[in-house]
């Protein structure tokens, strides 16, 4: 939750700002408000690039309490305050470049690197090391028809410290996609992901136990209407 704002400068190159509560999510958990600076660059018509530095800081000030008086009060309203803070700091490095190499074909390569801390100022020696999470992914799409495309992706994520997934681990997968527009403005879409890890991480039919892969099936359908064409 939060605003953006996108300045062009001319029609080849434009700088973006964004103020928001957090990193996926969408309520203020402290009083610090992360911010995006950025821009979006042009060098051929067919060639778009992007590159965002991201400022924020993710630990919560205060944590649920039970507690709160001799009137009972909705879970989730009241809080305890939590002295000292964490004030670490999240710094996220994101880039991403899409190139329409024919007017069927289309490329898109992205790359992101994150490190998080959960003291700004960490004495030496102290045992709470960093976060870091680094990956890229590389998509391609054919439009094999005005009303089929198809797709693949494949992604690198190496979570040291399980910032995202809870425990230190290197995830990839691969996507195929298959979409069938339907009629204009509606669109089906097929997916079957493959999803690896050198760590088990994925649930199974057995509970406590986990498997180092996963498989997902979807089926997903897109409407849209108004004066802008196509997904966006």
């Amino acid at each position: 939750m939060g605003l953006r704002a996108s300045l062009p400068l001319n029609d080849r190159f434009a700088v973006n700002y964004w103020v928001v509560n957090g990193t996926n999510q969408v309520e203020a958990t402290n009083a610090f408000k992360d911010e995006l600076f950025g821009f979006t660059a042009k060098p051929q018509k067919a060639l778009t690039w992007t590159m965002n530095y991201y400022v924020g800081q993710e630990h919560p000030d205060r944590a649920p309490a039970t507690d709160c008086g001799p009137i009972p009060v909705q879970p989730g309203l009241c809080f305890t305050a939590i002295r000292p803070a964490p004030d670490g700091r999240t710094h996220i490095f994101d880039s991403y470049a899409t190139w329409q190499a024919t007017p069927k074909l289309t490329l898109q390569i992205e790359g992101d690197y994150q490190i998080q801390r959960l003291w700004k100022n960490q004495a030496p020696g102290e045992s709470s090391a960093p976060s870091h999470v680094d990956g890229g992914v590389a998509y391609i799409q054919y439009q094999l028809t005005p009303r089929v495309a198809l797709a693949t992706r494949a992604e690198y994520m190496s979570d040291r410290g399980g910032l995202f997934s809870g425990i230190t681990q290197a995830l990839k997968e691969n996507t195929v996609t298959f979409d069938y527009k339907m009629a204009n403005g509606f669109l089906t879409r097929y997916e079957w992901r493959r999803d690896f890890s050198n760590q088990p991480s994925f649930l199974t039919d057995v509970q406590g136990v986990f498997s180092k892969d996963q498989s997902t099936a979807t089926v997903g359908l897109l409407w849209w209407w108004g004066r802008k064409e196509g997904t966006w």
